[in-house]
């Protein structure tokens, strides 16, 4: 892995993709063996950073599975706006079910209060979060987070769905922002 550009950015290697396809799977393993046998989990994937994970993540879960995805945005450039939009909806009835929240990475924890709120009046069995990387230095609420994939520091990075003004989802590994 060698460095690259995006836009006026320099990005060098941060994870590469064996050690992300290791971070997945062990989720997946995880999640499979803190569910009943016989349930059948709703997984949904927050569009669109975590539509690589999502699809990873699902071909490795050994279970039966559903998944579907919401759309929300609150980042521009390489900043949080702090405002979380919503694009997409949940459009299936989810009464009685697990949901499994897959999420690229979870920084200030604004979009997981946002999907918090989206799931309180659905009337689901078990709302669960999974989030592939985290940044627990600038989490600031008071939510459980289920499983992680990987601790980090704050630094913005880039790839494997991940993106800097758009550019960047379509790498294979991490890339992290040189400073």
């Amino acid at each position: 892995m060698e460095s690259i550009k995006i836009h006026d950015k320099e990005f060098v290697p941060f994870i590469d993709r064996e050690r992300i396809k290791k971070y997945v799977e062990f989720m997946a393993q995880q999640i499979a063996q803190d569910l009943d046998p016989e349930e059948v989990p709703v997984f949904v994937g927050i569009l669109n950073g975590s539509f690589i994970f999502a699809a990873d993540f699902i071909r490795c879960y050994p279970k039966d599975c559903h998944i579907t995805f919401v759309k929300m945005a609150s980042y521009t450039g390489v900043n949080s706006t702090g405002k979380i939009k919503h694009l997409v909806g949940i459009n299936e009835d989810l009464t009685g079910k697990t949901v499994i929240i897959l999420e690229d990475i979870i920084d200030t924890g604004n979009t997981l209060a946002e999907i918090y709120e989206i799931f309180r009046d659905k009337q689901i069995k078990d709302l669960r979060i999974a989030t592939l990387f985290f940044k627990p230095d600038v989490f600031r609420k008071e939510l459980p987070i289920d499983y992680i994939g990987k601790s980090i520091d704050d630094k913005f990075i880039v790839g494997y769905g991940l993106d800097y003004d758009g550019l960047g989802r379509n790498l294979p590994d991490i890339y992290q922002l040189k400073i």
